[in-house]
Formats: structure tokens, C-alpha cells, sequence
């Protein structure tokens, strides 16, 4: 790593709140001055939806079930791994953008394309005073390759899996057509991959933000509602809290009906999980853009 163009990649399935952390930073850095190169993790997936459907079913007639997004034949790994790497040496690199609707392409300026492709390989930004990740695979490791070993602030989203199974089925037939039955099946289907590409990052995490629900989700697939916020906690995590300088007390004074339940563990009322990102988020934050300041003064 170094800290003279920063990283920060925030990994979690959809539907885990990595965008409430994206804009909780997007509230940082206006405050705090800081110009950011954001990349969404889509950009790296390797096929665009068409392509996708049809690689899909090439694997399962050559008898591999466990294709999917979460896995390695479906992304571009390397080319997220040299992003990361170009960018920290340099403060350049390529992005793209897939277009999850056709409004998208427009906004973008490629009014030709539709949902479900991939604006052209651009670069980023000039100038910018760091990079912000959010997606599936921000610090995954694999065979031939390791982005965490890239990233100067790691953090993870991490919804226990019946919340995240909730959501995703809700999210499934409201918005995208599927039935309960085909959601559960595209789970199953992607349980090898979830488990082996998607869960050991958070392992490696400077920090979790993982939503516990305080009411009855043992049967996730029949849920009527996706808990609300104040029908949750949030269990928050800190791989090495003293190197981070987290200030516990200051957390359990400002969080009204905050607590502790282990020596790096804190755990807030679900609606206070905002005012907890920034408090927490904030100073290493700062800590982080004073190192870089420090790098570039020394070079």
C-alpha cells in the first residue's frame, strides 16, 4: 500500500448498505475538501448481461453449477487489481460503467447503449486526492490475486445472511420480475462462490458494519417486510482498533444506547448507524489525507 494516492474499498453484496457508506463520504468530503475517483464494482464484472445469461449457460451444460457473478470466471479481476495498483503508485488508472438502465447511458453521455452493457474503458479523473471502491469484491483474494493488499482503508458490509436473504427477495420481485422460487434458486446457485470469494474478505476488514435484526427472521423466504431500521442494531467491528486510534468512549458518549461487547466491538441502535459512520469515519479519514500529505512532502 501507499498512502500517497489512498484507497478505501467498501465490499459487501447489494443490498448490504454499502451506499449509505458511500454517502456518508460523500458528506466527508465536501466537508473535508477532498476531490475522490469513485469505481463501482460492476465495472469489472466480465460480461454484460447478455453475455452473461449465455456464459451462464454454457457452464452448466459443461457441467460447472456454481458460475456467477461472485466467482472469478465472471470478473475481471486483474484488471481491478491494476487499477488498484496503478492508482497508488501514480494516481491514474481506467474505469467503466455498467448501466443498470437506460437512463443511465444518457446520463453518462452514451445514449446508445441500454441496461445491462458497459460504457467504453475511460480514465479517471486527474488530480484526485484519493480512490473510493464500492462493491462485491473490493479486497478479494484468490489464486494469482490479492487487491487488499492494495487498499489503505478496508470496510465491509455485512447484513447477517437471513436479513441479506430478506432483501434480496424483496428487492428480486418488486423490482426485477422474479418469482420467490426462481430468488431462492439463484441463492443456492450462488452459495459456492458466496462462500469462497465473498465472505473471506470481511475477515481482512480494518472495519464491519454488520446489521443484526431484533425481530423474527428465521424464515427468510416467507418474510412480509424487510426489517426497518429501528428494528435493527448495528454490530460494528475493528480489526486493530488501537492502530486506528479508535476513541471508544468519545463513540459510547456521543451514540445515545451505544455498547461494547468485546474489546474492538461496538454496538449501535440501527438508527443511529449514520451519526456512528461519520464519528467513526471522520478522523481516520483525516489521519489518512495527513499521511498522504506527509508522503507527498517527503517525496
Amino acid at each position: 500500500m501507499s498512502v500517497r494516492h489512498p484507497i478505501i474499498a467498501v465490499t459487501g453484496a447489494s443490498g448490504a448498505g454499502r451506499e449509505s457508506v458511500r454517502f456518508v463520504f460523500d458528506r466527508l468530503f465536501r466537508r473535508e475538501g477532498i476531490t475522490a475517483a469513485y469505481v463501482a464494482g460492476e465495472s469489472f464484472h466480465r460480461f454484460d448481461r447478455a453475455e452473461f445469461k449465455a456464459a451462464e449457460a454454457d457452464a452448466a451444460a459443461s457441467g460447472n453449477p456454481h458460475f456467477s457473478h461472485f466467482g472469478p470466471d465472471a470478473n475481471l479481476f486483474d484488471e481491478q487489481e491494476r487499477l488498484y495498483r496503478d492508482y497508488g503508485q501514480t494516481g491514474t488508472g481506467r474505469r467503466r460503467h455498467y448501466l443498470h438502465g437506460d437512463e443511465d447511458g444518457r446520463r453518462l453521455g452514451y445514449p446508445e447503449l441500454g441496461a445491462g452493457q458497459f460504457t467504453p474503458w475511460e480514465d479517471l479523473p486527474q488530480d484526485t486526492d484519493l480512490m473510493l471502491y464500492e462493491g462485491l469484491h473490493g479486497v478479494v483474494r484468490g489464486d494469482g490475486f490479492d487487491l487488499g493488499k492494495h487498499v489503505d482503508l478496508k470496510i465491509g458490509m455485512v447484513p447477517i445472511v437471513n436479513l441479506e436473504w430478506i432483501q434480496k427477495v424483496h428487492r428480486d420481485t418488486a423490482k426485477r420480475g422474479y418469482s420467490r422460487e426462481a430468488v431462492m434458486d439463484r441463492i443456492l446457485h450462488r452459495m459456492h462462490d458466496y462462500t469462497h470469494y465473498i465472505l473471506p474478505q470481511f475477515k481482512h476488514s480494518d472495519i464491519n458494519f454488520q446489521h443484526v435484526p431484533v425481530v423474527d427472521t428465521s424464515e427468510p423466504f416467507i418474510a412480509r417486510d424487510i426489517p426497518a431500521v429501528d428494528e435493527r442494531v448495528v454490530v460494528i467491528r475493528f480489526r486493530k482498533p488501537e492502530e486506528m486510534g479508535v476513541d471508544f468512549p468519545l463513540l459510547l458518549r456521543k451514540i445515545a444506547g451505544s455498547w461494547m461487547t468485546r474489546r474492538n466491538t461496538l454496538v449501535v441502535p440501527g438508527g443511529k448507524r449514520e451519526l456512528a459512520k461519520e464519528l467513526i469515519l471522520t478522523p481516520i479519514l483525516r489521519r489518512l489525507m495527513d499521511r498522504r500529505a506527509e508522503v507527498r512532502g517527503a517525496a
